[in-house]
């Protein structure tokens, strides 16, 4: 079944997706999996490269090779808009107005248009014309410090906080609610999606309990930054880790009882508010988990309600019973992948196509799309649209 194709809870919405890194096709990619019809315009192939068929975060949609430094090309990026939904933008401010595909062109081009831009550090402001990666806007946002251990260097989280999180998934949020509102009024207009934004907004909680008076700035001392004895990882007596998340007191018994601690559970339980407590409560705890191996505490474990689980590794998680019976992670054209999230009862989300190949649907998405075939082929023979023929074009 072709992404235009799949009937999952987007089926009907149309999305152009202007090739980027990161956020702009992992957002792509989840609205895809639900069942839009996202064309992704990427730049004429070249030779070199990693594999096409490995870019999971290119799967579920179709691809069109456009050159659009030439006017040419943009008159069919333009054709596009004029089809679609939304237009995903991933470039800095200015890219594409210089391009000529900046918002007024498009909205003028298409009034119901939701023109969603992807971008570090948004549209305005000192920042704006930045170069950064999740890292810089987690450091700028004052995330960052909040990831570490005590007394050490603020940790990064990989990308998931500011890419994915508050890049990709608000990303996503906007188009949705974009085109919800352009369908209720009949006019669409400019999101502005900005990873520092999406990463403040990430922290909300830490901002309540800041004014609540219970957050302290410093690393490893608050309950679920790793401080709390109660929540964090311990590591066991093979290297491996426990993950412990005992916050509320019912749970926290059940964990101390689990351990071996039962007999001072009280002691324990009384002062799990008292900060000062907390260092010699999580020496204790992890001079006893230390004592098993991480398998066995995993053992101790099933059944009993305490929030305590085995950390695991990709590969590990892969054999995993709950993850397989839910089908977590899946083998999807010959790649293991997560599966489309969420779930839906009734028109479920599918991995729906392949990675798309760079311009590896062109003619196909242009006629889709009502481009008229004659003027496809001239623009084929023009070299403004390329359309891959295999794999080995871009290996």
């Amino acid at each position: 079944m072709s992404a235009a194709e799949h009937r999952g809870p987007l089926a009907g919405l149309r999305v152009v997706e202007l090739a980027g890194q990161g956020p702009g096709p992992f957002a792509a990619m989840v609205l895809a999996d639900l069942g839009a019809d996202v064309v992704r315009v990427d730049r004429p192939p070249a030779s070199g490269g990693l594999d096409p068929s490995k870019d999971i975060l290119a799967r579920s949609r179709r691809s069109v090779a456009v050159d659009i430094k030439d006017r040419r090309g943009v008159d069919v990026v333009l054709h596009l808009v004029e089809q679609a939904d939304a237009l995903i933008d991933p470039f800095r401010p200015g890219v594409l107005e210089r391009l000529g595909l900046g918002p007024d062109v498009a909205l003028d081009r298409n009034p119901r248009l939701v023109y969603a831009r992807m971008t570090g550090w948004g549209q305005d402001g000192p920042y704006a014309e930045r170069a950064g990666h999740d890292i810089n806007y987690l450091a700028q946002s004052g995330v960052l410090g909040l990831f570490g251990e005590p007394g050490g260097p603020p940790v990064p989280p990989m990308n998931f906080v500011a890419d994915f999180g508050g890049g990709a998934m608000f990303l996503a949020v906007g188009v949705l609610g974009g085109v919800l509102d352009a369908r209720a009024r009949g006019v669409g207009q400019v999101v502005d999606v900005a990873m520092v934004d999406g990463v403040a907004l990430q922290a909300a909680m830490v901002w309540q309990l800041r004014a609540l008076g219970s957050y302290t700035p410093a690393r490893g001392s608050n309950v679920l930054d790793g401080g709390a004895p109660f929540y964090g990882v311990y590591e066991t007596a093979d290297g491996g880790h426990l993950g412990v998340g005992a916050m509320e007191p019912q749970f926290h018994r059940a964990f101390l009882d689990a351990v071996g601690l039962g007999d001072d559970a009280d002691e324990l339980l009384a002062r799990r508010n008292d900060k000062g407590s907390w260092p010699e409560a999580r020496r204790r705890i992890a001079e006893v988990v230390r004592l098993r191996t991480r398998d066995e505490w995993a053992a101790v474990f099933e059944g009993v309600d305490a929030c305590a689980t085995p950390v695991l590794s990709l590969d590990e998680a892969l054999a995993d019973p709950h993850l397989q019976h839910r089908g977590v992670y899946v083998d999807a054209f010959g790649v293991t992948q997560p599966a489309p999230a969420p779930r839906f009862t009734a028109t479920p989300g599918r991995i729906s196509a392949p990675p798309a190949l760079p311009g590896g649907e062109s003619r196909e998405v242009l006629a889709d799309w009502g481009m008229d075939a004659d003027a496809v082929e001239e623009l084929v023979a023009a070299g403004i649209v390329v359309e891959a023929s295999s794999r080995s074009d871009h290996l």
